[in-house]
């Protein structure tokens, strides 16, 4: 009975030498993570801070041609407007026109009926 106590001492004794091997691998396996872990947060923040700065100049950039876009539209709708404003004034001029013509055609007839019936 004794050896067999004896026996299991000794591997209860290998058991903590294993335990204890376990606890070591185990903490530094801990610490690589850990200073693998901040290396990836500062690989992380810097990768952010450069697209960051990326993002800024592109929306610069691109405020820029929409900007200058908008003002070229601007001037071809403020040339449109002039164009429709004139073609209003020459529509209106042209209804004047159409007027006096309708008039003078008017008298021209009534004229011609005058002569024709003897009125005149």
């Amino acid at each position: 009975m004794e050896a067999r106590i004896a026996r299991l001492e000794s591997d209860v004794a290998h058991l903590r030498t294993d335990v204890a091997d376990i606890k070591v691998d185990l903490r530094s396996l801990r610490d690589k993570t850990d200073t693998i872990y901040v290396k990836l947060v500062e690989n992380v923040d810097g990768a952010e801070n450069r697209l960051d700065s990326k993002i800024e100049s592109s929306t610069v950039r691109l405020n820029d041609k929409i900007e200058s876009s908008t003002a070229r539209l601007d001037g071809r709708i403020n040339t449109l407007d002039e164009k429709f404003d004139r073609l209003k004034d020459s529509i209106a001029s042209a209804k004047v026109w159409a007027l006096a013509l309708y008039i003078a055609l008017a008298a021209a007839m009534l004229g011609t009926m005058a002569r024709g019936f003897g009125w005149i």
